[in-house]
């Protein structure tokens, strides 16, 4: 049921004249649906929209507000309010908009192209609309996956930062769920973690359910403020900041179980001094609530970006290494260090260690109390979907598990795709044990072919370089380099015994290409040409051999 807002209106008010071309505008409505329906135009002249409830601010934020005929909708709950006045008020409207008589009340959400769009990807998690990065709070609750994100619910811009919420059975099919965390006194919702408080040290059980704790700065108070749950779904937020401002710049807070001692850790980045000096600053509580500092971790400085923003800090088993485990410590552009934690103090061991070579991946997150004991990732991946009438931008990657190796470097971090993942291959569509590769193209005979996963051994032999074309993106092995490169992302790669191994994912908006078991990740975010699905090998200035082929065709997880 879709109502006309002017069908509820109890008022309106021109509040104030700002010129002879615009007012600012304020109507009261009595809510009887779920959600008002908000239209969006992209590229329009952003406009300030605030709701009010029994006279308080409750929802504030800005919008491309359409005055004729939207791009899309954004929606907007009110369901929590129905049967009371609800004023709205929006600044600097033109005299003439029809902005107000498009906005609507409706008890669906009726966006019938949701994920329709020709931009959007097949198997990564993107939003129903508007602008995502970060992802949030990632945790595993009453049987499912919990993804909360950076979001814009009214612009497929950044702004209004919100956490947008979505759960999943499987890692790969995502629920979209109304908006979790909204702004409040202390400001928009920055980056954060969450986790299960299964020992209710924090008191927030109810009827003996245990609360899902969510952290997060506030972008006004610059602090660390605490959300909770119950049911994964409805949440409150603490009525005060849990840890002050440290500095002018910190944020993005996770934490986690520290069971030696008892005790929660909380890790957030600090920026110290006047010379942009990165920090990781440690906190532990036994309740969630309190907070003690303990301890600092020392990064980059400035443009040197390592230990910079939205901390992840887990331990693993060290493959190779019978019964050694190490903790890691990463920031937002995937360095990290190797190290010991005595539940105050990370001593790192190796330090500014790199494993990721992509383009635009960026601040990624585990989920915490994964059921299975895995580490798993998604990274906010900037894949470029913002284009035309398109409701949405950015997406997240596949998800991915760590692990620590041993190698003869030194112990390093790998990303390999989810076992999961394999639910999404059709039949084999090409297998082949040896193939001999020259300078003339080798199709594989594979043909209108839009999602693909690829997995092979690549032997160089004497080729100076190997193109790998996929719908039109080469992957080009240079051999006097030891580089991969695509779209100009390089990637030092080593073969180990002669030979590399590959495994490659295509969706829409590009290649996740993973090396070497994993030793290399590479993202290229590209859109894909869509009148172009050909798959073909060749080389330059000598012959290469590839091994063990295997293409799998992928379906869509909106099908």
């Amino acid at each position: 049921m879709i109502k006309k807002l002017t069908s509820l209106i109890v008022f309106i008010a021109v509040l104030v004249s700002v010129n002879a071309q615009e007012k600012s505008f304020a109507q009261y409505f009595t809510p009887d649906q779920k959600y008002l329906m908000l239209p969006v135009k992209n590229g329009a002249p952003k406009k300030n929209m605030e709701i009010w409830v029994d006279g308080v601010l409750t929802r504030y934020f800005d919008i491309e507000l359409a005055d004729a005929q939207p791009d899309w909708y954004a929606y907007l709950k009110v369901d929590q309010w129905k049967g009371k006045p609800v004023e709205v008020r929006v600044d600097k409207l033109a005299a003439t908009s029809k902005a107000f008589s498009t906005i609507r009340q409706s008890s669906l959400d009726t966006n019938t192209n949701a994920y329709g769009e020709s931009i959007r990807p097949q198997f990564h998690f993107s939003p129903k609309r508007g602008w995502v990065n970060d992802p949030n709070g990632m945790v595993y609750f009453n049987g499912a996956y919990h993804l909360f994100y950076q979001h814009n619910p009214y612009g497929r811009a950044w702004g209004n930062m919100t956490w947008g919420h979505a759960v999943s059975k499987d890692l790969l099919h995502w629920e979209h769920l109304d908006d979790a965390i909204h702004p409040d006194q202390g400001g928009t919702i920055f980056s954060g973690g969450a986790v299960v408080d299964s020992f209710n040290t924090s008191g927030l059980a109810t009827d003996g359910k245990p609360a899902m704790v969510a952290f997060h700065t506030g972008a006004k108070g610059w602090a660390q403020y605490m959300s909770w749950s119950t049911d994964g779904v409805n949440f409150q937020t603490w009525d005060k900041a849990v840890v002050p401002r440290v500095n002018k710049e910190n944020r993005d807070p996770k934490v986690i179980w520290y069971a030696p001692t008892k005790k929660w850790v909380m890790v957030f980045w600090v920026e110290r001094g006047d010379n942009e000096q990165h920090s990781m600053q440690f906190y532990t509580s036994p309740d969630l609530k309190n907070w003690t500092a303990t301890s600092t971790v020392m990064g980059g400085i400035g443009k040197d970006r390592y230990l910079f923003e939205c901390p992840e800090f887990y331990e693993l088993p060290v493959q190779g290494m019978t019964g050694v485990k190490k903790w890691v410590l990463t920031g937002a552009n995937t360095e990290y260090a190797v190290g010991t934690f005595d539940g105050t103090t990370f001593t790192p061991e190796e330090t500014k260690l790199q494993q990721q070579y992509g383009r635009d991946f960026y601040a990624p997150q585990t989920f915490s109390d994964e059921p299975t004991g895995r580490r798993i990732e998604l990274g906010w991946w900037r894949t470029k979907t913002g284009i035309g009438s398109s409701s949405f931008e950015h997406s997240m990657s596949i998800p991915l598990e760590h692990k620590l190796v041993k190698t003869a470097s030194g112990i390093r971090l790998t990303r390999t795709p989810v076992k999961e993942l394999e639910q999404l291959r059709g039949p084999v569509h090409f297998n082949k044990k040896t193939i001999s590769l020259s300078t003339a193209k080798q199709n594989f005979d594979i043909m209108d072919m839009e999602l693909g996963e690829f997995k092979f051994e690549l032997i160089p032999g004497k080729a100076s370089q190997v193109i790998m074309n996929f719908r039109g993106l080469e992957l080009v092995y240079d051999a006097a380099a030891k580089e991969l490169v695509a779209d100009g992302v390089k990637a030092p790669v080593t073969p180990v015994n002669g030979k590399l191994t590959l495994h490659v994912f295509m969706d829409r908006t590009g290649l996740e290409v993973f090396v070497n078991d994993g030793l290399v990740f590479m993202p290229v975010n590209v859109n894909l040409d869509p009148a172009n699905r050909t798959v073909n090998f060749s080389t330059k200035a000598g012959k290469a051999t590839v091994n063990k082929f295997e293409a799998y065709e992928l379906k869509s997880i909106y099908k």
